[in-house]
């Protein structure tokens, strides 16, 4: 119990925030232990129902948020509290001055729903309001749960016509998920939610193929609240109860206990010393932490920490150190088995098992490393760097074979989804694998219990602004499915692009990057999914059904690559500049600018931009996957095109990593590096001769470097 004193925070606000996480992790631990328990037979319906089990989550995550948010430096006003601000007249306007025609507001409903506007809106103008607003926001929160949960059984029968108290429960939960969401991951997803809201209300205001039928706002709100699984607590927010909760609990539980350390001695065991053992190990630690978390920023910080003192003691660069670690620290977001939200969103989108999705993400994953390690082997040559090794306190060796078993859990995780268990049992198993694993090494045996709850804490912690993005993504497909929007906009991709799969693969690209400045990953993937999937998927169809598949290979073929392709460009935005969170976690730790961190990024492992656009170009691009092609031709065929895909596309991407470094065995002269920048492209695109000639011709300059 001193440990758990000295663990929590000294303000009431402080512990109240602990105590909230922790009861947040433990009543999702507590579902998968439910159906096993007496209360099982009871029908308990926060623990029995789908739906009020997400609406629970949800109370938490804004409970949680909120208080976290409290302890938060106050936002500046800036442009975007602005536009925040002003988006969300137009829908309290509605709300407080409906017409004739909709569902009549009493005063006691408006007075209540100007109440939650105040909450969420009026702290991105007034600033000094934000600390006030966060703790009335909590008292506010449990209202609209427990109005569920009061009529939850009516309100599932009466969506299309909505009672007052429904609007104004509705308006107030949309209210306090925008708030939330604008105190921990600012304005761009909050404005976005509201332009949706009044694209539905003013759709026949918009030109061309964007003209629709406008939608009164007591319908959107009663859509929103009422419905199963097209509102706000649907399949999207039903992926952050479900899966993303379990992972956030098993990454926070490993930092409680002290193993992410063991984790990341692992990378540094395993490489030996050189001039490029820095970069080695950042790639190394990276994908190992991946393995656990699945988020790209706190990998990136944790790692960038780690790897600093060896960087400084080699002599790198500190940008090119810093760009190295954002990069990489990224590729949590593909690593099997956590992977990331999208991921899960993909398997309740899609029907597919996650087991599926870590296949296909292989590949991805495996060539994003290369990237890393490729250009930093070429600019630690180039550089002239110094000899630096990792201090572990034992023989390399010997610290592998005494420490491997921190990698069980892991093994777990994927041995139970092959043999068909639910995720969140396999995740929350692993959990406590962890913890039996660390209190039986005495080398790593924790003091007491207090940090088994600082885990919990922790973990809960790291879910909500994830799990707030993935509450907000809910809210904007929900609005989507309601207008009609995403076909509107497929085919008007179609005939943008002229039926040209290419391209239409190259401004859904464009589109998914330029979108992730703003946005998280996960609306990324929810919004380009929603709007370009079906016109991308219709056009890869084709292309593969004339190289001689069935329709029905092709038409698989192409939403499985169509999704991944959509799922790697959401990932790249959390590297991409301006807005590159990871890009942000290793300039705070190597003390660099941001934005330079952030093209620094782009530029050491350039070839990640280009290895998904050839995901779909073609049938054998699909091979990258590897899945698409397995499930769609014979094994014999399969396994050439996947040999081939790989060997052209990872000798593409050495060429490519030595153009950027401008080195291969000696130092390139700027049209040498061009010419080896474009051989390396070839050898992207799915052809077999283009592929062997820019091959043969790039060996040409490694060959006159040795000369």
């Amino acid at each position: 119990m001193e440990l758990e004193a000295k663990a929590s925070p000294p303000t009431l606000i402080g512990r109240l925030t602990q105590a909230v996480l922790v009861l947040g992790a433990l009543y999702s631990l507590y579902l998968v232990l439910h159906p096993f328990t007496p209360l099982a037979r009871q029908e308990i319906p926060i623990l029995d129902i789908v739906q009020l089990q997400r609406s629970t989550h949800v109370l938490f995550l804004l409970l949680g948020g909120f208080l976290v948010a409290y302890t938060l430096p106050e936002r500046k006003r800036t442009l975007g509290a602005w536009v925040y601000f002003l988006f969300s007249l137009v829908l309290l306007y509605h709300f407080l001055f409906p017409p004739p025609t909709a569902t009549p507001l009493p005063g006691s409903v408006k007075a209540l729903g100007l109440l939650y506007w105040a909450v969420a809106v009026l702290p991105a103008l007034l600033p000094r309001l934000s600390r006030a607003a966060s703790l009335l926001a909590l008292p506010l929160a449990f209202l609209p749960t427990l109005y569920q949960l009061r009529h939850f059984e009516e309100l599932v029968y009466r969506a299309v016509l909505p009672e007052p108290w429904d609007v104004g429960m509705s308006f107030g939960l949309i209210m306090l998920v925008l708030g939330v969401v604008y105190r921990l991951l600012g304005p761009v997803m909050p404005v976005l939610i509201l332009f949706f809201f009044a694209y539905n209300l003013y759709a026949d205001r918009f030109p061309g193929a964007f003209q629709g039928t406008p939608q009164p706002l007591d319908f959107l709100l009663g859509k929103t609240f009422n419905e199963t699984e097209a509102g706000i607590y649907g399949l999207i927010t039903g992926v952050s109860a479900k899966y993303l909760v379990y992972f956030t609990l098993l990454s926070g539980m490993i930092a409680a206990l002290g193993l992410g350390k063991v984790v990341a001695n692992m990378a540094l065991a395993l490489v030996g010393k050189h001039p490029a053992t820095p970069g080695r190990v950042t790639g190394l630690a990276s994908v190992f932490m991946g393995m656990f978390s699945g988020s790209g920023a706190a990998d990136t910080q944790f790692v960038a920490a780690l790897t600093k003192p060896l960087y400084e003691r080699a002599g790198y660069d500190r940008l090119i150190a810093a760009g190295l670690v954002a990069t990489a620290g990224t590729i949590a977001l593909i690593t099997p088995p956590v992977l990331g939200s999208i991921a899960f969103i993909m398997v309740e989108v899609l029907q597919i098992s996650l087991l599926k999705i870590i296949v296909m993400a292989i590949g991805p994953a495996l060539l994003y490393l290369t990237t890393v390690l490729a250009f930093n082997e070429f600019y630690a040559r180039k550089a002239g760097l110094q000899a630096v090794a990792p201090e572990l306190g034992m023989s390399r060796q010997a610290y592998v074979l005494r420490y491997s078993f921190i990698f069980l859990p892991i093994l777990l995780i994927v041995a139970m989804l092959y043999l068909g268990y639910e995720v969140r049992t396999a995740a929350s198993l692993a959990l406590v694998l962890f913890v039996v694993l660390a209190y039986l090494d005495p080398t790593l045996r924790p003091k007491g219990l207090g940090p088994i709850f600082q885990g919990l804490a922790e973990g809960f912690r790291t879910l909500l602004p994830i799990g707030a993005a993935v509450t907000a993504a809910n809210l904007i497909f929900a609005n989507m499915v309601i207008s009609g929007l995403p076909s509107k906009f497929s085919q008007l991709l179609q005939q943008v692009s002229g039926e040209s799969l290419l391209l239409a693969t190259l401004i859904t690209a464009v589109f998914s990057l330029v979108l992730g400045m703003g946005v998280p990953p996960t609306a990324t993937y929810v919004l380009t999914s929603a709007l370009t999937a079906p016109a991308i998927i219709g056009l890869a169809a084709k292309n593969f059904a004339a190289e001689g598949l069935s329709p029905e290979a092709a038409q698989q073929a192409a939403l499985l690559a169509t999704h991944m392709f959509l799922f790697y460009y959401a990932v790249l935005a959390d590297v991409t500049p301006p807005v590159a969170l990871s890009a942000y976690a290793a300039a705070s730790v190597f003390g660099t600018n941001p934005l330079q961190t952030g093209v620094y990024a782009a530029r050491v492992a350039l070839s990640k931009y280009l290895v998904g656009f050839f995901f779909l170009l073609a049938y054998s691009g699909t091979a990258l996957l590897i899945l698409p092609v397995l499930e769609t031709a014979p094994p014999e065929r399969a396994w050439s095109l996947i040999l081939w895909r790989f060997l052209s596309v990872t000798a593409g991407i050495v060429y490519l990593s030595a153009s950027g470094a401008g080195y291969t065995w000696r130092v390139l002269k700027r049209w040498e590096a061009w010419a080896l920048g474009v051989l390396a492209v070839l050898l992207f695109v799915p052809h077999l001769y283009l592929n062997l000639a820019a091959f043969l011709l790039g060996l040409l300059f490694f060959r006159r470097g040795r000369a």
